[in-house]
């Protein structure tokens, strides 16, 4: 049994996708035919399996840990009647991608070809040196550069604000990214542009065109279909590699957490496997101590 409230987050997500059907629809919606005071344990096993069951297992456990936190906070703070999540819809095992990280050599190759636009060039360093998300970078401006200091500050998934740091290869780029055609410099407007201008019926908000050039933001779909298209790999892979390449040059976690801007432990610790020199440099504390006469 089960008080209204509880049901709210099964409710968005109905909304959301309109995928459910049948007992589980009621148990999420709370059709005509059952009030929500009368769903049971079983119909939200059903609902989050027909909603998530065919996801990965990573979106899988976050879906199933936000309603699981929610009917918990319901029971223990809330005092309401709630029911739980079924034993038999459990925690996936999530297995760790290898083949995600880029080798550094192979990344290097890329970032030094001829043959790539300077945009891209650019942006894809940038991603690589600062660790960052992707959405962060695309939605930087001109004025947000700290071109100095080699820094910018970003808002992150929660909201706040943090600085993310580059290295000399992208600020050998950035200022003839933003040279003008007439020898001038952008001062102002979205760091990375679109190839055209917009069309009036699709025109973005203010914000989001340049007033230098006309041209509006580049969107993050156009700069994966590009990352794609040269090199085969994902714009998250970018992040990844640089993450990972710091746990083979051992950095200890907490710096690697510094540059990445994770929050939790556990998931910068997916980056932290040394390589075959740093076990085999570790393997020398095992042996007998040498003699010193």
């Amino acid at each position: 049994m089960t008080a209204r409230r509880p049901a709210e987050p099964l409710d968005r997500a109905v909304r959301d996708s309109g995928t459910l059907s049948g007992t589980s629809r009621r148990a999420a919606h709370g059709g005509q035919r059952e009030r929500r005071t009368e769903v049971a344990d079983a119909e939200i096993g059903t609902a989050l399996t027909e909603l998530w069951g065919k996801s990965a297992p990573a979106t899988w456990n976050r879906n199933r840990a936000a309603i699981t936190s929610w009917l918990t906070w319901c029971q223990t703070k809330k005092h309401w009647a709630a029911p739980s999540v079924q034993a038999e819809a459990e925690h996936r095992k999530e297995s760790a991608d290898e083949t995600r990280a880029v080798a550094k050599t192979t990344l290097h190759r890329l970032l030094s070809r001829r043959n790539i636009p300077l945009r891209e060039r650019t942006l894809w360093r940038m991603l690589y040196e600062t660790a960052a998300r992707a959405a962060e970078i695309l939605a930087l401006n001109v004025e947000d550069l700290d071109l100095e200091h080699r820094r910018a500050p970003v808002r992150s998934k929660g909201g706040a604000i943090e600085w993310v740091y580059w290295d000399s290869g992208t600020a050998h780029l950035l200022p003839r990214l933003l040279r003008l055609p007439d020898g001038s410099t952008r001062t102002h407007g979205p760091l990375f542009l679109s190839e055209r201008r917009p069309v009036p019926a699709r025109r973005p908000a203010a914000a989001d065109i340049c007033p230098h050039t006309g041209r509006a933001r580049l969107g993050y779909d156009r700069a994966r279909v590009l990352l794609e298209k040269y090199a085969g790999l994902d714009l998250h892979q970018l992040r990844h590699s640089a993450a990972t390449h710091l746990g083979d040059a051992e950095v200890p976690l907490q710096l690697i957490m510094g540059k990445t801007r994770h929050k939790n432990p556990r998931t910068a610790m997916r980056y932290v496997k040394p390589g075959a020199e740093a076990i085999a440099k570790v393997t020398e504390v095992l042996a007998p101590r040498r003699r010193t006469h």
